[in-house]
């Protein structure tokens, strides 16, 4: 029900950092929790980071606590994702997504998802 375009991708070195950023069309954005989900070749789609409606809960994949943080604006329709100390392994397509509820069943997964953007690639060299 919401629908969402990412921006922000690109090649960074390692050890550098990327904020991609989700923008969602629509008056009832508040209603949705929000996540990112990555997709490396021959890989399975995978949780990233979620951030309940409010902002006020998060949840983090193990490989991403402490580097990684998710945040939204429910004033303007956003939620980013700031990637620091990137690692090779972080090389994927990056895909913001909706939840179907004010909040993720847990564990997240993106079966769950209810709308999903377009994707934006982050290559990360070594």
């Amino acid at each position: 029900q919401v629908q969402l375009v990412e921006s922000g991708g690109g090649l960074v070195q390692a050890g550098g950092s990327l904020r991609l950023s989700c923008a969602a069309s629509g008056r009832t954005f508040s209603n949705y929790a929000m996540g990112w989900f990555r997709q490396a070749p021959g890989k399975e789609r995978e949780f990233v980071a979620a951030v309940s409606w409010s902002g006020a809960s998060t949840n983090y994949a193990d490989s991403v606590k402490g580097r990684f943080t998710i945040f939204r604006d429910n004033t303007e329709n956003t939620v980013s994702l700031q990637m620091n100390s990137l690692k090779p392994e972080d090389t994927a397509v990056y895909y913001c997504a909706a939840a179907r509820n004010p909040y993720w069943r847990l564990p997240v997964v993106p079966a769950n998802a209810g709308s999903w953007g377009q994707g934006t690639q982050v290559t990360v060299s070594s």
